[in-house]
């Protein structure tokens, strides 16, 4: 059984700095398409960043580009988000996902990356960005 456990959210202000982790089990991440996606209230699930199996190729939103590293471990089975000069728009509810294909790497430049892309899920942690 797969299971994802997102780890490292929290309350920090305007400008400061959070990583995220997320531990798995019952899948060798290794072989998986790894990715964070978030959700602010009221609003729908959107994709923040992949990171791909075979040759580690990594996509963004525009909107954390330059922010956002996302990386991965995979002898720990551990996928990390480092997320730097938060804003307040960075609020919101994050969710670890994998699959064992991920979206097709074009569909990130047509902004046609989905939750229905990625099969198993993370319970979410929250990120609340606030002076």
């Amino acid at each position: 059984q797969v299971q994802l456990v997102e780890s490292g959210g929290g309350s920090v202000e305007p400008g400061g700095s959070l990583l995220l982790s997320c531990a798995a089990s019952g899948v060798t991440t290794a072989w998986y398409c790894m990715g964070w996606f978030r959700q602010a209230p009221g609003k729908q699930r959107e994709p923040v960043a992949h990171i791909y199996a075979v040759n580690g190729q990594t996509f963004y939103a525009d909107s954390v580009k330059g922010r956002f590293t996302i990386s991965r471990n995979n002898a720990k089975k551990t996928t990390y988000l480092q997320m730097n000069n938060l804003k307040p728009e960075d609020t919101g509810m994050y969710y670890c996902a994998a699959d064992s294909e991920g979206p097709h790497p074009g569909s990130w430049a047509l902004g046609l990356v989905e939750e229905k892309d990625f099969k198993y899920w993370g319970q979410g942690t929250q990120v609340t960005v606030s002076s």
